[in-house]
């Protein structure tokens, strides 16, 4: 059964998209401290492969078992298909090395790659909320957790490749406006969500699992590797708590 979309996804999506602006504030802002992003990262690493696992594959496969992994596979592909073609390099966190932004189309391919993650961002959020406000609320929180990362990603991208810090901040904007994008999407045409559901789901998965892990890896020690777990444990800790599911 398919829901109509309830103001919560609107604020929820709005709220997201500030994420990622505040994400270019701490970049172009000089006296905001930004080490603690990357345990962002780690959390949302850990919570999003949660979700995705426990929720979104399962709820794909039930809403559209002909072609559900199918379209997930095609979600997981589309995302390594765009990093590995339009955006030639970047990682989630502050960019410092300018010599690899010097050509004038890397910062905005990079652009382009974020916005098509975070225009998902908002159709699992708006996906969530058609099946119930438990599912909203997780891909609520999954998508997060990784947006500020998002968009000290694309701030600092811009600032390495030399272009102004207003430039830097309207372009975390511009993801923000992306996943906003994603939840009217949902609004305008919650018919389709059995194709989009696991699109998002692949999207997603792949996001954790490829882009925000090997982030968590970079770093040495446990400490790091213990938010990914704690991240995961948090999902299930809400499971038990307010007896979720779909």
């Amino acid at each position: 059964m398919v829901h109509s979309l309830p103001w919560t996804a609107y604020l929820l999506g709005a709220v997201a998209a500030g994420a990622n602006v505040f994400g270019g504030i701490v970049i172009t802002a000089r006296n905001w401290e930004r080490r603690y992003v990357r345990y962002f990262v780690a959390l949302g690493a850990g919570f999003m492969v949660g979700v995705t696992l426990t929720e979104m594959v399962p709820e794909s496969l039930h809403r559209n078992p002909s072609s559900g992994p199918l379209l997930l596979i095609i979600g997981f592909l589309l995302v390594h298909l765009v990093e590995h073609s339009i955006v030639s390099h970047f990682h989630f966190g502050e960019e410092t090395h300018a010599e690899e932004f010097s050509h004038g189309h890397i910062p905005y391919s990079v652009l382009t790659g974020l916005g098509i993650h975070t225009f998902f961002d908002g159709v699992a959020i708006g996906s969530g909320f058609l099946i119930s406000d438990w599912l909203g609320w997780m891909l609520f929180f999954a998508v997060f957790m990784h947006k500020i990362p998002e968009g000290v990603t694309i701030a600092s991208v811009m600032l390495a490749a030399g272009k102004t810090r207003s430039v830097a901040l309207l372009s975390a904007l511009g993801l923000g406006i992306c996943s906003i994008a994603g939840v009217l999407l949902m609004a305008l045409f919650p018919l389709g969500l059995p194709y989009t559901f696991p699109l998002a789901a692949g999207v997603t998965l792949y996001v954790a699992a490829t882009d925000l892990l090997p982030e968590v890896n970079r770093e040495p020690g446990i400490a790091m590797a213990s938010l990914v777990f704690l991240g995961a444990g948090l999902l299930f800790a809400l499971r038990y708590i307010f007896g979720g599911g779909v």
